[in-house]
C-alpha cells in the first residue's frame, strides 16, 4: 500500500487534517485508528433503547472561533443548545459556575445582597473573577465568598476528579475557578453553542467522506506501519507511546461511565448535575437534555474519575502538574527532531483541548503544510 500521508487517530485532529489534505491538497491519506470507530472521544451511538448517547461522556460543542464554526458547518446541520449545569451544594441544586443566582440561593438574603453589590461595584456586572482574585481583595465579605466557593464547589470535586488536593496540582487549576457576576445560568458564554443535528459520528462520517481517504480501524499503527509506503506521518496518539516511553509514561486520569436507561421521560432538570461533595461520582448527564431527542425513556450516565492504568484504561485528562509538563517537554523536544512526522491533538500535545480548540489547532497545522 502507498499513501502520501498516514494519519494515526480518527478523532478531531486526525479527521480534520485528513479532510483538508484529501480535499485541498488532493493527496492520498490512510487513517489508522486503534478503536473500532471514528470520532475519537466525541463518538456517539444509539443504545439498545434507541437513545443517542456519548460513549465517552458528554460532549457539548461551543466556540468563539467563527472559523471553526464555519468549517464544521460544512459537515453538519446544528441544533442550538445552551448547556446548563446544576451543582448539589448543601442539599440544593444551584447553577454552576457560581453566579449571582447561586449566591442568593445559598447565602442569607442580606449577606447575599451585600456581596452582590460589592462584586458589581468592584468588578462590574457581567464580568468573571477568579476565587484567587477575590482572596486578594481587602474586603472580608469577598474573601469569605472566595473561601465559600473554594470549599463548597471546588475542593472536593477536585479531589474526586484528580485524586489529589488542589495544592498538589499546578497553581493554574485553582486560578481558573470563576465567580460569574451575572444571572446568566449558561455553562458557556461562547457565541456559537449547538449540537450536531444527527450526532457527532454522522458529522465525522461527512468529514471523512472522500475517495482520497482510507480508514483502517481496530489497528495499532505500530503493527502495520512498516508494511505501508508513505511520505509523511501525522500522529495524534500518545506521544510517550510513539517514543516507546523513552522518558517514562506521562500521567493521566481516566473515567468510568455507568449508563442506565430509565422508564421515564426525563430524570433531571438540565443536561448535567454535578455532585462536588456527595457520593463518589462527579456528575450525572442526561443525553436527551443535550440532543433534544423525543422518546418515552431516557438514558443517563454517571461519571466516576479514576487512576489511569496504561493498557487497561483510556487516557482522558493530562494531569496538570509542573513536573508532568516538564516530562512532556522532553518528548516535545524529541518530536521536533522528527523530519516527516507532525504531532497534533490532545494526546500528542499532552494538553486538554476542548473540541473547538482541537479543530482550530488542526486547521492551523494544516496552514503550515500548504
Amino acid at each position: 500500500m502507498k499513501f502520501d500521508y498516514v494519519i494515526v487517530g480518527a478523532g478531531y485532529a486526525g479527521s480534520v487534517l485528513a479532510e483538508r489534505i484529501a480535499n485541498v491538497l488532493k493527496k492520498k491519506v490512510l487513517i489508522i485508528e486503534q478503536r473500532n470507530h471514528i470520532g475519537g472521544n466525541a463518538y456517539d451511538t444509539h443504545d439498545k433503547e434507541g437513545i443517542l448517547i456519548h460513549k465517552y461522556g458528554p460532549h457539548i460543542f461551543h466556540t468563539v472561533e467563527e472559523s471553526v464554526w464555519n468549517y464544521l458547518s460544512n459537515f453538519t446541520e446544528w441544533d442550538i443548545y445552551h448547556h446548563e449545569v446544576l451543582g448539589v451544594i448543601d442539599g440544593k441544586k444551584v447553577p454552576i459556575p457560581f453566579n449571582l443566582n447561586t449566591l442568593h440561593e445559598l447565602l442569607p438574603g442580606v449577606l447575599a445582597e451585600n456581596i452582590e453589590q460589592k462584586l458589581v461595584k468592584r468588578f462590574g456586572f457581567g464580568k468573571k473573577v477568579t476565587i484567587l482574585e477575590l482572596k486578594k481583595e481587602n474586603d472580608d465579605d469577598l474573601k469569605f465568598l472566595s473561601d465559600f466557593v473554594y470549599n463548597k464547589v471546588f475542593l472536593n470535586y477536585t479531589i474526586k476528579q484528580w485524586g489529589m488536593k488542589p495544592e498538589e496540582l499546578a497553581p493554574s487549576v485553582t486560578g481558573r475557578v470563576p465567580v460569574f457576576i451575572s444571572r446568566d445560568n449558561r455553562y458557556f458564554q461562547d457565541q456559537f453553542q449547538a449540537m450536531p443535528r444527527y450526532g457527532y459520528t454522522a458529522m465525522f462520517r461527512n468529514i471523512l467522506d472522500s475517495s482520497n481517504i482510507k480508514i483502517l480501524l481496530n489497528t495499532d499503527y505500530k503493527e502495520v506501519i512498516k508494511d505501508i509506503k508513505y511520505e509523511k506521518l501525522i500522529f495524534s496518539g500518545m506521544i510517550d507511546y510513539f517514543f516507546d516511553y523513552k522518558f517514562g509514561q506521562l500521567p493521566y486520569r481516566s473515567l468510568d461511565f455507568n449508563f442506565e436507561n430509565l422508564r421515564q421521560e426525563y430524570f433531571q432538570d438540565c443536561g448535567t448535575v454535578n455532585y462536588p461533595n456527595d457520593y463518589k461520582f462527579t456528575r450525572i448527564t442526561e443525553f436527551k437534555r443535550l440532543t433534544g431527542q423525543k422518546a418515552p425513556s431516557t438514558t443517563i450516565v454517571t461519571e466516576f474519575s479514576k487512576a489511569y492504568v496504561p493498557g487497561q484504561e483510556m487516557p482522558y485528562y493530562p494531569i496538570p502538574r509542573d513536573e508532568n509538563e516538564n516530562q512532556y517537554l522532553q518528548y516535545e523536544a524529541e518530536a521536533k527532531k522528527q523530519e516527516n512526522v507532525m504531532f497534533v491533538g490532545r494526546l500528542a500535545q499532552y494538553k486538554y483541548f476542548n473540541q473547538d480548540q482541537t479543530v482550530l489547532s488542526a486547521l492551523k497545522h494544516f496552514d503550515t503544510m500548504k
